[in-house]
């Protein structure tokens, strides 16, 4: 048998029990065997009728599981977990478990956190969460004040500047610190945790046609442009502003290593257009790796052995090339 990739697996998190997380995740682990290891976090209660699973007590201990066997790290939760109808008592022990796969990482414990998707909505009715999201807890768990959502695939790689808020508050939300913030941390993250040396970055416009020279928007010339202007005379590799239209086909992809865009769909919608299956969510600034499933989770599928696990298998391993990467395993 081939000897482990890493010594240190990734922690996945289980993520809401009603959603599609547990079913994935064994899925996953029937795909990526015992030489791509990682350890679930979560109430065997939960998994799919049928599912071997192997207790283990640390996480190092998942690399001797075999690989019909899904290892887990036991967590236990209230309630039993029905698919597809969350229940608010499970939603503490749902925010327990990030916490825990967090302390792992970070004593060293596990290479990485791989994080299944949460409903934000039933963290909020059963456990007060006050978080708009996983990131936001992470980045709160971490003591970091500003993180970078990634989403990448192996065609694309983009970073939303603004995020969860309406397209209406977004020029109010569009900062010149934000925006240098934001470029600062996509390159560090692209040579800390993707090797690349020297990376290329393709800033895109607000407005149509980058708002045609004041034309239509004047934020690319009053706030993008003065950003970018003093990043390069730092010596990074920046273009941009770009017309967002003509960003992401092939060729213009090929001359750039991440795309920094300026709201979510300007983002999103191209990098779910090239690789919808297979995206994943990477935090980048914090001090741990840290990846996610691109989708949610699911309910309307949930328990019908619908549910696909391919950008579940690309998390897993991107966060363990990734942490290969920083040192990590």
């Amino acid at each position: 048998m081939t000897a482990p990739r890493t010594a240190f697996p990734v922690a996945l998190t289980c993520g809401e029990p009603s959603g599609i997380g547990p079913e994935t995740a064994v899925r996953a682990r029937a795909i990526l065997g015992p030489n791509e290891p990682f350890f679930w976090i979560g109430d065997p209660r939960h998994l799919p009728d049928g599912t071997r699973w192997r207790e283990i007590a640390a996480g190092a201990e998942a690399t001797s599981v075999p690989g019909d066997c899904l290892p887990v790290l036991r967590h236990d939760f209230p309630a039993p977990a029905i698919p597809g109808r969350p229940d608010p008592a499970n939603a503490a022990e749902v925010v327990g478990v990030i916490a825990r796969a967090v302390d792992l990482v970070r004593r060293g414990e596990a290479a990485a956190v791989t994080t299944a998707p949460i409903n934000k909505k039933a963290l909020k009715d059963g456990a007060g969460f006050a978080f708009p999201g996983h990131t936001e807890y992470l980045a709160a768990l971490a003591g970091v004040e500003r993180v970078v959502m990634m989403l990448a695939c192996p065609g694309l790689r983009v970073v939303p500047t603004t995020i969860h808020i309406p397209l209406s508050e977004v020029p109010a939300a569009l900062t010149a610190d934000l925006l240098e913030t934001t470029i600062r941390l996509t390159r560090d993250g692209l040579i800390e945790s993707f090797g690349l040396t020297a990376p290329r970055i393709a800033v895109a416009g607000l407005n149509p046609h980058a708002g045609e020279g004041g034309a239509m928007g004047w934020e690319e010339i009053a706030l993008i442009t003065p950003v970018l202007d003093r990043l390069r005379a730092e010596g990074m590799a920046i273009s941009g502003p770009l017309p967002a239209d003509t960003m992401f086909h092939a060729g213009a992809r090929a001359g750039y290593d991440a795309a920094v865009c300026m709201y979510h769909d300007q983002a999103l919608i191209p990098i779910k257009t090239i690789d919808f299956a297979g995206g994943v969510n990477v935090t980048l600034g914090l001090p741990f790796v840290r990846t996610s499933p691109d989708h949610g989770t699911a309910f309307d599928i949930a328990g019908k052995g619908l549910a696909d696990p391919s950008s579940l298998v690309a998390a897993l391993r991107m966060a363990a090339d990734m942490a290969r990467l920083r040192g990590r395993t």
